[in-house]
């Protein structure tokens, strides 16, 4: 290096100029701009692919100046040295073996720039390298096949199984996407894209399909893909009740027919499984009929006792099927069975014997009374023809026949009364009707009070109180002097008589019945 300069003398002044020549010392080492350095490379970078990384820096100059570069040993980059222009030397790396991000995200690199003084001084810098992902990568899942199971009454959103892939690249290139490659499965399940959560999204039904086989697929960002299969069984759920058939029956039985006998045969289907579908039957109680088991998930209804329809003429018999699930799940169905009628019975008059009270004058097809018979049978068998016997003394016969096959038939007893009606007058036996009306009797003059003068008799050819009789005197001489018994018909002096008494006294005495109306007759008396 040189520098000119002068220098001034004094006495006598002079001015004088002169180059000094600086020699170099070797008193920098090389040294790099940055402290490190930085690259991003592409795991998909080619081998020979060539990154410059620029040059050291000396302050010396000649020999003490940059002369070389070293780069740490490693897998993956070498180093091309090369001088530029001005004589200079920088240095590039070289891809010598490809990256792999999926080993090694990071590469950290020692570069040396060294200079040719003495001693020999050096500079380093860090090289950085971050391996960037292609999408080198498929995703892969946990699992070649996955198992899972859950039972038919599984509510929607129950989560069947979460499947998991991973996709050894990054960002958008591990991002991973589920589906199921099968259409028919997606009305049942949905997965979820992001998750890989399996969800049951429709009804399941163990009886329509016990098991459902699908594929899934991952995907990542730009669609390389894996598979996996996925196999669900559905557990059966005691969700079905057990279903009665009646096979045969017969609705009209005959009320003879003997315990024992065959009226029906039922079939009992359960659509579930396992224990689910054992099912036993019952009858209720109360009723004279039972089942008995036949061939597998048959039963016999057969009759237990001798029947009698006029006890009762329906059975409404409910049959109960209820399997082994748990809980257990049951059915009912009723049937209703009506005994048919035999002629077994004859006809019973409602009363043991019956009487008619009927009142005298009637006209002839008048009703004296009405009998009644009840045949417990049914229809023809108990249908009550009357007939009347030939009349006896004490009564009349009514026999009823029934028009059954053979006819039952019984009798019973009517009496007939007569009731009296007042249709007879009072007849007067005394004073004797017959001849001169007029009666004359003689009466003592010195009769006192309360003397029996005479009695007038009469008698009344009704009954009852038709023929109660009263006697009441309707005119008289002297209304003071006699008296009449109501019921004797009786003739008393009410008082003594005396001198001025008439000698001759009329009296006309009336005899009343006690009818409605009442009839009556008169007669007329001479003391």
């Amino acid at each position: 290096m040189y520098s000119e300069t002068g220098v001034v003398l004094e006495n006598p002044l002079e001015l004088h100029r002169f180059t000094i020549r600086v020699q170099d010392i070797n008193d920098n080492a090389p040294k790099f701009k940055e402290e490190s350095l930085k690259f991003e490379i592409q795991e998909s970078a080619v081998k020979g692919a060539q990154f410059a990384v620029g040059e050291a820096h000396d302050e010396d100059i000649g020999e003490n100046t940059v002369q070389g570069y070293t780069l740490q040993q490693n897998d993956h980059f070498k180093l091309n040295v090369k001088t530029n222009s001005g004589g200079r030397k920088y240095c590039e790396l070289v891809l010598d073996k490809e990256l792999d991000r999926e080993v090694n995200n990071e590469i950290s690199l020692v570069l040396t720039a060294f200079d040719g003084g003495s001693p020999q001084r050096s500079g380093t810098v860090v090289i950085h390298v971050t391996v960037l992902d292609a999408n080198d990568n498929a995703p892969v899942f946990s699992q070649t096949v996955y198992k899972a199971s859950l039972p038919e009454n599984s509510p929607p959103d129950t989560l069947v199984i979460t499947v998991t892939a991973t996709d050894a690249d990054e960002g958008i290139h591990s991002e991973i996407t589920y589906e199921f490659d099968h259409v028919s499965s997606k009305d049942v399940f949905c997965i979820d894209s992001k998750t890989g959560e399996v969800r049951v999204t429709g009804n399941l039904d163990f009886e329509k399909m016990s098991s459902y086989e699908m594929q899934i697929s991952a995907k990542d960002g730009l669609g390389l893909a894996s598979y996996a299969g996925l196999l669900i069984d559905i557990l059966d759920v005691n969700d079905n009740a057990p279903v009665i058939y009646l096979q045969s029956l017969t609705n009209q039985i005959p009320e003879n027919v003997p315990p024992g006998t065959e009226v029906g045969i039922i079939n009992v289907q359960d659509r579930d499984s396992g224990n689910n579908r054992q099912v036993r039957c019952s009858l209720q109680t109360g009723v004279p009929f039972k089942l008995v088991a036949s061939i597998k998930n048959y039963y016999s209804l057969v009759s237990t006792e001798q029947l009698d329809r006029e006890l009762v003429s329906d059975y409404n018999i409910t049959i109960t099927a209820t399997d082994e699930g748990s809980p257990p799940l049951s059915s009912s169905k009723t049937v209703h069975l009506t005994v048919a009628d035999i002629n077994d019975n004859p006809p019973v008059f409602e009363e043991q014997s019956y009487s008619a009270h009927v009142t005298e004058n009637n006209k002839p097809g008048s009703t004296l009374c009405s009998v009644a018979a009840r045949d417990p049978d049914w229809r023809q068998n108990g249908t009550v023809v009357y007939s009347l016997l030939p009349a006896e003394v004490n009564g009349a016969q009514c026999p009823p026949i029934d028009n059954g096959s053979p006819p039952f038939s019984s009798n019973v007893t009517v009496n007939v009364f007569i009731s009296d009606v007042n249709d007879n007058s009072p007849q007067i036996l005394y004073p004797s009707p017959e001849g001169n009306s007029f009666m004359t009797e003689l009466v003592p003059k010195a009769a006192h009070a309360g003397s029996l003068v005479s009695k007038v008799i009469a008698v009344d050819a009704d009954s009852g109180q038709n023929a109660w009789l009263s006697y009441h005197i309707v005119k008289s001489t002297d209304a003071g002097l006699f008296t009449i018994g109501l019921h004797s018909g009786e003739i008393r002096t009410q008082r003594d008589i005396s001198e001025s008494d008439s000698m001759k006294q009329n009296l006309i005495v009336a005899v009343k019945d006690n009818g409605q109306p009442p009839l009556s007759a008169t007669c007329s008396m001479f003391y």
